[in-house]
C-alpha cells in the first residue's frame, strides 16, 4: 500500500508534493521520494523514512520545476531497502519517472519477457520498476522526437493488455507532461483535482481526496477504472477510457481501514462509511448477546473511533477514550515484521486504568488481521483491571491473503484462517468476539454510492476479482513476502551492509 501524487502547476510544486506526501502519510511510512522536472532536467530526492526524515531545506531548494510527482512507500512486493524507493526512473525514451501504489499479480512473468525480449535491465525486485519498464517499452515504440496524447493512450492501452493486478500509477514523461491511470477494475484509488490560478488552471493526481484539499485543489472527479489521463507542460488535460471496464470493484479495505475518514473514494464518503459500519455491527452485537452486560465501549485508535462511536449510540451505552496514543509511533498494521509489530503495540498505547477498572468493557478495531496485537492489546486492558474483555472487529474475519497491494500475502500469518470465531476469540483472549457480516460491509460502504455494486473483497471472500490468483501463485507469494522470509532478507542486507 502506497500514497502518490502528481502536479502540473503554473509555480513550483516542491513543497506542495511535500505537503500532499505528508498527508498521504498513513499510506506508507517506509520511504517517501518526489521527483520534478525544470527545463528538461530532471530533479530528485528520494530514501527510506517518513516525509520529514527524507527531505530537508536543501533537499527543497534542489526540487525544482512546475511538474512533478511524488510516493510515499510501504512494501508490498519486493524488499522494503532504500534502493526500492519511488518514484522509480528510465532514461529512455524521453526520460520516465513512475510511482505506483497497489501489486501486479503477473509481475514475474513480465519481469522475464521484459528482460529476454525487450533487453531491459531490472535493478530490483519490486514490481513497480516492471510496470515503469512496460511502459517505457509500449512508448519505444512511437520512435518520435516528442510524443503526443494519442501515443501516451496508445501506449498506455498497450499497458493494460500486458499488466495484470490492482493499480494506481502516476508518471512524468519528461519535458511532456503527467499520465495517471487505474486498474481497470478500480481496485486502487487515483483522484483527478483542479485549481484556477491567475496564470492558468493547474491539475493534481492523488491517491485520496484529502491530498487534494488540502493543497487547495477542488475535486473533478475519480479517475475511472481503465482511464488514462495526461496533463501536458501548458496544462492542457487529455482523457481517455483506454480499457472497458471489467467489474468496478474499489478495494474495501480502503474504506475499513487504509483510507483517512475525510477522503471520499468513488463518490463514497470513508467517515460515513465507517459510521454505517458501526451501526450494522451495533446490531449484530445486539442480536448475539440481547443480554449483554457491557459497561463501556473503547475503540483502538485510530481508525475504529467512528464505527466505536456509532455502536456505543446504537447499543446506548457509554463511550469511552481508554487509550492514549503515541503519535509518534507508526501504523502497525504495515510495519514491516511481526516483532516490530508486537513491540510497538505497548510503546503505541497506554491504558486509562480509570475506565477499565472493575468494568465489562467492549473494545472495538478496524479489523483482526494477524491477531497478535489484538491479544496484546487485550492484555493491556486486563492488566488495566478489566472485569470482563469483549471485542467487536468492525471487519469481517480475515480468512485469505490479498494480493492487490495490500500486506497480507500469507494465509498462514492470518489468525482467522482455517479457525471459527469462537478459536479465535480464545487465541486473542477475548470472553466473546462478533466480526462484522461481508453483507453488512458491503451495505455499509455501498449505500454511498448505489452504482457500485460490488468490491474488491478478496481477503474476506477468497474471491479474486482478476481472475488469476491461482493456488500456486499465493504459495508462491507466501515463499517471497512472508514474515519470516523478510526478516531474512533484511539481515542479510544489514549483514552486507556493515561488511560481516
Amino acid at each position: 500500500m502506497c500514497g502518490i501524487v502528481g502536479i502540473v502547476g503554473t509555480a513550483p510544486v516542491n513543497q506542495r508534493i511535500y505537503d500532499a506526501l505528508t498527508v498521504l502519510q498513513h499510506r506508507g511510512q517506509d520511504a517517501a521520494g518526489i521527483m520534478t522536472a525544470e527545463q528538461g532536467a530532471l530533479c530528485v530526492r528520494k530514501g527510506s523514512g517518513l516525509v520529514r526524515d527524507v527531505f530537508q531545506q536543501h533537499h527543497m531548494v534542489e526540487l525544482r520545476g512546475n511538474v512533478g510527482i511524488g510516493h510515499v512507500r510501504y512494501p508490498t512486493a519486493g524488499c522494503d531497502s532504500a534502493s526500492e524507493a519511488q518514484p522509480f526512473y528510465v532514461n529512455a525514451p524521453y526520460g520516465i519517472c513512475l510511482a505506483h501504489n497497489g501489486n501486479l499479480t503477473n509481475a514475474a512473468e513480465l519481469a522475464d519477457v521484459l528482460a529476454r525480449e525487450e533487453r531491459r535491465h531490472l535493478n530490483t525486485e519490486s514490481d513497480s520498476e516492471v510496470l515503469l519498464n512496460v511502459l517505457a517499452s509500449e512508448l519505444q515504440r512511437v520512435g518520435t522526437p516528442r510524443v503526443t496524447p494519442a501515443d501516451i493512450f496508445a501506449a498506455t492501452t498497450a499497458v493494460y493488455r500486458r499488466c495484470r493486478g490492482g493499480y494506481a500509477v502516476i508518471a512524468m514523461v519528461i519535458g511532456h507532461g503527467v499520465l495517471g491511470f487505474r486498474d481497470p477494475n478500480g481496485i486502487r484509488p487515483l483522484v483527478l483535482g483542479e485549481r484556477r490560478t491567475p496564470r492558468g488552471t493547474e491539475y493534481m493526481l492523488a491517491s485520496e481526496t484529502v491530498a487534494l484539499l488540502n493543497l487547495g485543489f477542488k475535486l473533478v472527479r475519480d479517475i475511472a477504472p481503465g482511464e488514462a489521463v495526461f496533463i501536458d507542460e501548458q496544462g492542457r488535460l487529455h482523457a481517455q477510457q483506454c480499457v472497458a471496464t471489467m467489474r468496478h470493484t474499489p478495494c474495501i479495505f480502503e474504506y475499513v481501514y487504509f483510507a483517512r475518514p475525510d477522503s471520499i473514494i468513488d463518490n463514497i464518503s470513508v467517515y460515513r462509511a465507517r459510521m454505517r459500519m458501526g451501526e450494522r455491527l451495533a446490531e449484530k452485537v445486539r442480536r448475539l448477546h440481547p443480554d449483554h452486560d457491557i459497561d463501556v465501549v473503547i475503540p483502538i485508535p485510530d481508525t475504529s473511533r467512528t464505527a466505536a462511536l456509532q455502536m456505543a449510540q446504537k447499543l446506548r451505552i457509554k463511550y469511552r477514550e481508554g487509550f492514549n496514543k503515541n503519535r509518534y509511533i507508526g501504523r502497525t498494521f504495515i510495519m514491516p515484521g511481526q516483532e516490530q509489530r508486537e513491540k510497538s503495540v505497548r510503546s503505541k498505547l497506554n491504558a486509562i486504568e480509570f475506565e477499565f477498572s472493575g468494568k465489562n468493557v467492549l473494545l472495538v478495531d478496524d479489523s483482526i488481521v494477524r491477531g497478535t496485537t489484538s491479544a496484546q492489546i487485550i492484555d493491556l486492558a486486563r492488566e488495566a483491571g478489566a472485569r470482563k474483555v469483549y471485542f467487536a472487529s468492525a471487519a469481517p474475519p480475515v480468512r485469505y491473503p490479498n494480493v492487490y497491494g495490500i500486506d497480507m500475502p500469507s494465509a498462514s500469518e492470518l489468525v482467522a484462517a482455517g479457525r471459527s470465531e469462537e478459536e479465535v476469540a480464545r487465541l486473542i483472549g477475548a470472553d466473546w468476539l462478533v466480526y462484522q457480516d461481508l453483507a453488512d460491509l458491503i451495505s455499509a460502504c455501498q449505500h454511498g454510492n448505489a452504482q457500485i455494486s460490488e468490491f474488491d473483497t478478496s481477503c474476506f471472500s477468497g474471491d479474486y476479482v482478476t481472475g488469476d490468483v491461482t493456488e500456486e501463485y499465493l504459495a508462491q507469494l507466501q515463499r517471497q513476502r512472508s514474515d519470516a522470509v523478510r526478516t531474512r532478507r533484511r539481515a542479510s542486507s544489514l549483514r552486507v551492509v556493515s561488511g560481516a
